[in-house]
Parts: C-alpha cells; sequence; structure tokens
C-alpha cells in the first residue's frame, strides 16, 4: 500500500489507531503487521470474500442505476417535447426535478 493510499485512510478515520507516542522525528507510527492484515475500504478492496448477501446486494444497485438511466432518459424526452410545445425551461426543470443548468445541458445535446 502506497504512502498516500494510507494516509487517506487516517485522514478519513478509517485506519486502526496509531502507537503511542511518535518517532525521532515527531511523526507517528502504526504496527507493521496490523497495517497488514488492515482491511482495505474503498474500490480497490477485492470482492473475492463477499458472500451471497453482499452480491445480491450489488446486483440490486445495478438494477436501481438501470432504472434510474430508464427514468434520466424519460426525463430528456419529456423535455424535449416541452420545449418544442414552447414551455419554458424553468417550469419544465422544477416538473422533472432537476436544475435549469442540466436542462439546459440536456436540450443542448
Amino acid at each position: 500500500m502506497k504512502t498516500p493510499t494510507w494516509l487517506g485512510y487516517v485522514s478519513r478515520g478509517q485506519a486502526p489507531p496509531a502507537l503511542p507516542g511518535t518517532d525521532a522525528d515527531g511523526k507517528r507510527c502504526w504496527d507493521a503487521d496490523e497495517v497488514q492484515r488492515f482491511p482495505r475500504p474503498g474500490t480497490g478492496r477485492s470482492r473475492s470474500g463477499a458472500g451471497p448477501e453482499a452480491e445480491a446486494l450489488l446486483a440490486e444497485m445495478r438494477e436501481v442505476a438501470a432504472q434510474i438511466e430508464q427514468l434520466r432518459s424519460r426525463q430528456r424526452e419529456l423535455l424535449g417535447t416541452g420545449k418544442r410545445q414552447g414551455l419554458e425551461v424553468l417550469a419544465m426543470s422544477r416538473a422533472l426535478g432537476i436544475s435549469r443548468q442540466t436542462a439546459y445541458s440536456w436540450l443542448g445535446d
């Protein structure tokens, strides 16, 4: 594990506690064995130990993401229809639950 990665865990409070005291340069130290056994959080962590419950949860997340993409596509269609009918962007963005900037961006695509 690279030092910046470890320091990120430390800054987010995800790392185990440091050893008491500091080294000769005044820096905190950690037990090497504990650092090596540390289960890394985040995207770099292997899913090899994930059980059926974790796999089911990941599958559900993928399903929700697909549904969101379908809804986002429908929002774009409705926005285009509203533009052709002469509706105001502010009214449409509010009705769709998106920002005006997003509406303008989508209309520009």
